[in-house]
């Protein structure tokens, strides 16, 4: 119950960025989200645009185009229809880049943050 309750009161000093810490994960993990859904945006246009009403395609309109973008951004080739036009297939291909590096970006934030937070509370001698 103890370490629960360190999770939550680490949460909350990242969400009011406590310390020069708990502000750069914030600041990461805000940038992450905001780029995410500007290119989720942008591509759920390009989709729209190059796919609906193309021979073959199940994508007939925008919100079609905005399911298919962000299952295609959190699961990295879903079982949902390939596009059929070759700026889709483009499209798709960025959007499972960008996924990748989300997840990698998100790794490697969080794993900095637990290093340096552990060395904020247990500091260790000075090597010299």
């Amino acid at each position: 119950m103890k370490r629960m309750k360190w999770h939550w009161s680490e949460l909350k000093a990242v969400l009011r960025a406590k310390t020069p810490t708990h502000q750069m994960l914030r600041e990461r993990l805000t940038s992450l989200a905001v780029a995410t859904l500007v290119l989720d945006g942008l591509l759920t246009l390009g989709v729209w645009v190059s796919e609906a009403g193309a021979k073959g395609s199940q994508i007939y309109g925008f919100w079609d185009a905005l399911w298919w973008t962000t299952c295609q951004m959190l699961t990295v080739s879903s079982n949902l229809a390939a596009p059929v036009t070759a700026f889709g297939r483009v499209l798709d291909v960025v959007a499972e880049l960008w996924a990748i590096t989300v997840v990698a970006t998100l790794t490697g934030s969080i794993g900095g943050f637990l290093h340096r937070r552990g060395m904020e509370r247990h500091p260790m001698a000075d090597p010299r």
